[in-house]
């Protein structure tokens, strides 16, 4: 079950999530400096780290599944997001060099078909990032944030469900290496352990950050199926008015 897209949206919003997101990019810039003129997918709720990387890229989207809603990104400029279902991307086979999974895997219904999907839509040698709550870690106990919801992960489940899809992993970093306290005091406090815990404990990081490319010389069995999703249309051709401005 998906966590609710305004759940996200205040927990980004608030001190927590800010040294939350900050953590994470750090993580994330290590696995990926730069991405020069690639096609850049996040998959989930990833705004806040596309908005690091979209300079970079050729052009960025942001796919968030249906479960969760959805909300207008990036805030400037024409809207690149998308409501979709994880197992049924609207994209075209190898359409996409780079995917990032976050706020994803821990609530797909079917982890592999959905990492089959990602797989169908990147490009030979494209690759991706899983960013997943860590089983061991503090934050996926605790449920007051996003990574205590969902299902987590240790890093050698990780590794074969990629496998399973037909990726190769490689890299993988840690993040979140402070307990997810809400006080802005203690917060200030407790934001110096997070370059410790890289050194010291990094099997106890918040989230787990894989990087995995897709592998050619090994085929996936492809079986006919029909959609189990049905859409319902909402006959609101001009939009669905509102008083406040969209993010």
């Amino acid at each position: 079950m998906n966590i609710d897209i305004v759940d996200l949206r205040q927990f980004y919003h608030s001190p927590l999530g800010r040294l939350a997101e900050a953590s994470i990019t750090a993580s994330l810039q290590a696995l990926w400096p730069r991405l020069p003129d690639e096609r850049l997918l996040g998959l989930g709720y990833a705004p806040p780290y596309l908005d690091r990387f979209k300079k970079d890229a050729e052009r960025a989207f942001a796919f968030m599944p249906a479960g969760q809603g959805a909300v207008n990104w990036p805030s400037d400029g024409k809207s690149a997001t998308a409501l979709v279902f994880d197992e049924e991307l609207p994209l075209p086979d190898a359409s996409i060099d780079r995917v990032l999974l976050v706020h994803s895997l821990e609530f797909a219904e079917n982890p592999r078909e959905m990492l089959k999907e990602v797989w169908r839509v990147l490009a030979p040698g494209g690759r991706l990032v899983v960013v997943a709550p860590n089983r061991r870690g503090v934050w996926a106990r605790l449920e007051h944030t996003p990574f205590g919801a969902g299902r987590p992960y240790s890093g050698g489940q990780l590794v074969t469900l990629l496998r399973e899809a037909n990726f190769t992993p490689g890299a993988s970093a840690g993040a979140l290496f402070f307990p997810p306290y809400r006080s802005r005091a203690i917060l200030r406090l407790l934001s110096g352990l997070e370059p410790l815990g890289r050194r010291l404990l990094p099997v106890f990081s918040g989230v787990i950050l894989y990087e995995a490319q897709k592998r050619l010389y090994q085929g996936l069995p492809v079986h006919a199926r029909a959609s189990r999703r049905v859409f319902a249309p909402v006959l609101a051709p001009q939009g669905i008015p509102t008083a406040r401005k969209a993010d």
